[in-house]
């Protein structure tokens, strides 16, 4: 950058300043190249009396691309002001840095601009519409966008197979994979990375070995996005040793990588294993972000260990200067409280610096509902009334208060509550489980009759529950 302003004060003084194509220039420099400065390219463009479109589009992209994206919707409305008339480069940017900050109001506008401009037919700016939509969960709109393309690129269908995955709509981006192959295309790492995460979404362990297959024979580079999806797809559907061989095999991690190891090791009864691979992550000079610590707080609290957690946690913003999000919070929290160790939890929570939200308040009330014994001082008595305020409108909160009571044989209180939920109009949401068979997800909701088979399963039901009451030494005739 001191080079180039060194330029740019020899092109004032040589009288070249006016120069469209070498600020255009300059102005792609300052705003893509790693080594530039979007600040001194923003008031470089804005004090041009006369630029050309590129410039605006170079320093677009720029903001769009970095930590600063709602920068690039002020640049495009001074450009806007100016009178100038943005192209198709110009619109995929734009709508990436809407996406990006959620503003599903001005992606409106600038939809709108699309069409008044001729530009919405070309397929990079309908990727990006349908990535703003995504973004903003407007699925309708996303779909809409999709069926009405003429032309679709991988690229397109990445995005709405990206946008069902980030919407919770996991089967449905498995039945669009379907379309995909249906029409010719061959998916690329993107796709398996995205297709990966929607197997272990749904805990679909046999769909996330098969699609591990295809990516074996299509001969793909195992990047690290694809390796990290791996990990974390076994992981989740608690093949935990598959986890750990690809793992193992993989040539380069990022932290990414070991944060979904580590936090597999966590979920399944692994503790101690998973703090020991996040002090060799810290050996391999890798450097630990929020998730690294979510992971480690959580293998924290499944193995009791208090003091490595509030070691850990302190380790996180004192060393690594990582500002702890409500997330953080609520781990150390289920530390504590999974411990028994509710007096502490609750001084933990009233020290934070942050205003405490329902989820914090909510683990500590299932401690308390774990540790009744222990909850001496009325502390959960004082949780359910903070959390009932928060959210009076949530029949869960309603339930654990319920539950609380019954398990304090308060049953008066416990039927109290039961009496508010059902003058609120508050329904308990009904329990729901699911299980792999054959290749397909089979969901189970409690009180649903309509399921296929429904007596057939009652009855293995009901052959189990007997055999499970039948002494041992009976069954076997010992």
């Amino acid at each position: 950058m001191d080079e180039l302003r060194q330029i740019h004060a020899r092109l004032h003084s040589s009288g070249f300043a006016g120069d469209k194509f070498l600020t255009s220039e300059m102005l792609r420099f300052c705003a893509l190249s790693p080594g530039g400065d979007l600040s001194y390219a923003s008031t470089l463009l804005l004090s041009a009396a006369d630029t050309m479109l590129s410039s605006w589009n170079h320093v677009i992209r720029g903001y769009s691309q970095s930590d600063f994206p709602r920068e690039a919707t002020l640049v495009f409305l001074h450009m806007r002001r100016r009178g100038l008339r943005p192209n198709e480069f110009t619109f995929p940017f734009v709508l990436k840095a809407c996406a990006k900050i959620m503003c599903l109001h001005l992606g409106r506008q600038v939809h709108a601009d699309t069409l008044k401009n001729g530009v919405h037919p070309v397929v990079y700016v309908q990727n990006a519409l349908m990535n703003l939509y995504g973004s903003c969960r407007r699925m309708d709109e996303v779909r809409r966008l999709f069926d009405g393309m003429s032309l679709r690129t991988v690229v397109s269908w990445n995005t709405v197979l990206s946008a069902c995955a980030d919407n919770a709509l996991p089967e449905e981006s498995i039945d669009i994979f379907g379309q995909m192959r249906s029409c010719g295309f061959e998916p690329d790492q993107t796709t398996y990375a995205i297709l990966l995460s929607a197997a272990a979404d749904l805990g679909c362990l046999s769909f996330g070995r098969w699609l591990h297959g295809q990516l074996i024979g299509s001969k793909l580079v195992l990047n690290v996005q694809l390796g990290t999806a791996l990990v974390d797809m076994y992981a989740k559907c608690g093949a935990v040793r598959y986890a750990s061989r690809v793992f193992e095999r993989m040539a380069l991690k990022n932290v990414w990588t070991w944060s979904a190891m580590i936090l597999g090791l966590a979920q399944h009864g692994y503790a101690s294993q998973a703090i020991e691979l996040f002090h060799q992550m810290e050996n391999g000079l890798v450097e630990p972000n929020y998730v690294t610590y979510l992971a480690v707080l959580c293998a924290c609290s499944h193995a009791g260990l208090v003091n490595e957690g509030y070691r850990f946690f302190h380790e996180m913003v004192e060393e690594h200067r990582i500002d702890p999000t409500m997330a953080h919070y609520s781990a150390m929290v289920d530390v504590l409280g999974r411990k028994g160790c509710l007096h502490e939890a609750y001084h933990f929570i009233r020290s934070m610096p942050l205003e405490p939200d329902a989820v914090v308040w909510r683990t500590l009330l299932s401690a308390c509902q774990l540790h009744v014994a222990k909850d001496v001082t009325g502390i959960g008595k004082d949780v359910k009334r903070i959390l009932l305020e928060l959210e009076p409108k949530r029949s869960g909160n309603y339930v654990m208060a319920s539950n609380l009571y019954s398990e304090e044989g308060s049953w008066e209180e416990a039927a109290k509550v039961r009496r508010v939920m059902r003058e609120e109009g508050l329904k308990k949401v009904p329990g729901e489980s699911c299980i792999e068979v054959g290749g397909r997800i089979c969901r189970f909701i409690s009180g649903d009759e309509s399921c296929i088979n429904f007596e057939d399963i009652c009855q293995i039901l009901d052959g189990l529950r007997l055999n499970m009451k039948i002494p041992y030494s009976n069954l076997y005739g010992f």
